[in-house]
């Protein structure tokens, strides 16, 4: 029965491989269906479910990579399976529930806003997988999906954990305009934002950064509406401060003499 034993192991390593696969993209699944879910609350007009559901998404779209990693199951499958799961979470469920909340008064402005939030997503992960093994990892090219969904979301679970709504102040048609607006052009903008990917678990940190962290988990725990949507406000703002900052560092440069 050697033979029968040898038959029999390679297939139940296949069928446990199978298995492991299905792990990170489970947590794709369950991000994509936070974005249909936020979609439906948002026709129902339960804007704060919908926002909501929108950040749960934003997590559970961070682990399904750092899961695969993990578990060595990155697949080509994993990736694209990805990239059309953050295009509907992050892509369409932030423009239909901005324009359901917000944009529909403005008429063909307000869903003309969304659509160009919706099309800049697209655009932005289309870039993003054509430069995989190209790019620099230190940096995102463009604000990344999640972050300007965060930004969409967060003002509307902002505004209405504070009771502001678009039917008691008008202002807030133009204020959303202008954040969906932000949002979207960011994304394809060619400017740099950090990718956090540097940032290493593993490694020693000093003392305070561990009370930092407790202080931020604080902080958000405290009101989390606020906090989420000012650390995303300070982290869409950080890649026009850096390039700014850029931009002026090198124009203080000496020139250089010309040679002969």
């Amino acid at each position: 029965m050697p033979e029968l034993e040898q038959t029999k192991t390679p297939f139940n390593e296949r069928i446990r491989k199978q298995g492991i696969y299905l792990l990170p993209n489970s947590f794709t699944t369950a991000a994509l269906f936070g974005g249909f879910y936020a979609i439906v609350q948002a026709m129902n007009g339960k804007f704060d479910h919908a926002a909501v559901a929108i950040f749960i998404s934003m997590v559970l779209d961070s682990l399904d990579g750092r899961v695969a990693r993990l578990t060595h199951t990155q697949s080509d499958f994993g990736a694209e399976y990805d990239s059309l799961s953050d295009m509907v979470s992050f892509g369409v469920a932030p423009a239909l529930v901005m324009y359901q909340w917000a944009l529909q008064p403005l008429h063909k402005i307000g869903w003309m806003a969304a659509f160009i939030y919706a099309v800049c997503a697209a655009l932005r992960l289309a870039r993003f997988n054509t430069q995989i093994g190209v790019a620099d990892k230190r940096w995102f090219t463009g604000l990344p999906s999640p972050a300007a969904a965060a930004l969409v979301a967060g003002s509307v679970w902002i505004s209405i954990d504070n009771g502001f709504s678009p039917a008691l102040y008008p202002v807030l048609h133009w204020i959303a305009l202008i954040v969906t607006l932000f949002a979207g052009l960011t994304m394809v903008t060619n400017v740099r934002f950090w990718s956090f990917k540097e940032v290493n678990m593993r490694r020693s940190v000093p003392f305070f950064v561990l009370l930092l962290l407790v202080l931020l988990i604080l902080i958000i725990a405290y009101d989390a509406p606020i906090a989420l949507f000012s650390l995303f406000v300070i982290y869409g703002l950080s890649g026009y401060v850096i390039a700014a900052w850029l931009w002026l560092k090198k124009g203080k440069q000496p020139a250089q003499p010309p040679t002969e």
